[in-house]
């Protein structure tokens, strides 16, 4: 008899852990695929990356600063063409 409930019992137990590594598989591969849907979500919206936007912001401020550059030299060029 207790030879019987060990092996009852030992094959309960290499159920479980038959069970629980079979749910970790599970698990991993709905990991995968949500992970997988939201990339797919994120590319299919057209965002703009941190870097690509960084890049541009540098643009603007680099044509903002120029532009008030020549903007003060046409003043310039204007107050000496009406003072001549």
């Amino acid at each position: 008899m207790t030879q019987t409930s060990n092996r009852f019992f030992d094959d309960v137990a290499r159920l479980m852990n038959d069970a629980a590594g079979a749910a970790q598989g599970v698990k991993r591969e709905i990991d995968s695929v949500v992970r997988h849907q939201a990339e797919r979500l994120l590319n299919d919206l057209d965002l703009v990356k941190r870097e690509e936007f960084e890049a541009v912001k540098d643009m603007a401020r680099l044509a903002r600063e120029e532009n008030e550059a020549l903007k003060a030299r046409i003043t310039a060029l204007e107050a000496k063409l009406g003072g001549g």
